[in-house]
């Protein structure tokens, strides 16, 4: 795609040394244009990627969500009421959790001294 938005430019700039008149109506209507196309080719892309692609769709989470670290002492930790977990992280090296009830984190490995939680309000 960068490839594509180099060449565009380079095209306008180079129809714009040829074309002299009017050169300001030009610029804008090539930028307008270049605006148009790279409109459509992020709808083309989306539809690729995504076939049930319909257009817009405002997103439900917010923007910048509210998040907080909760730390518990043993193999659980548990998010405070109306947040859920989405990421956790435990002591001793250990990689191996899961996330339970959706606001639960449970270290897996047998010898745990710490577990943390990565909460967020998500809506």
């Amino acid at each position: 795609m960068k490839t594509t938005i180099c060449s565009l430019l380079i095209i306008g700039s180079l129809l714009q040394l040829m074309v002299p008149v009017n050169t300001q109506d030009n610029l804008v209507y090539l930028l307008e244009r270049l605006r148009d196309l790279l409109n459509q080719q992020e709808r083309t892309l989306a539809l690729f990627l995504f076939p049930s692609y319909s257009g817009y769709r405002p997103s439900t989470v917010p923007k910048a969500p509210s998040c907080t670290s909760v730390k518990a002492m043993g193999r659980l930790a548990s998010c405070p009421t109306g947040m859920i977990a989405t990421g956790c992280s435990c002591g001793f090296a250990c990689g191996s959790w899961n996330i339970q009830n959706e606001n639960i984190c449970h270290c897996l490995c047998p010898i745990t001294d710490w577990t943390a939680a990565r909460c967020c309000l998500l809506s």
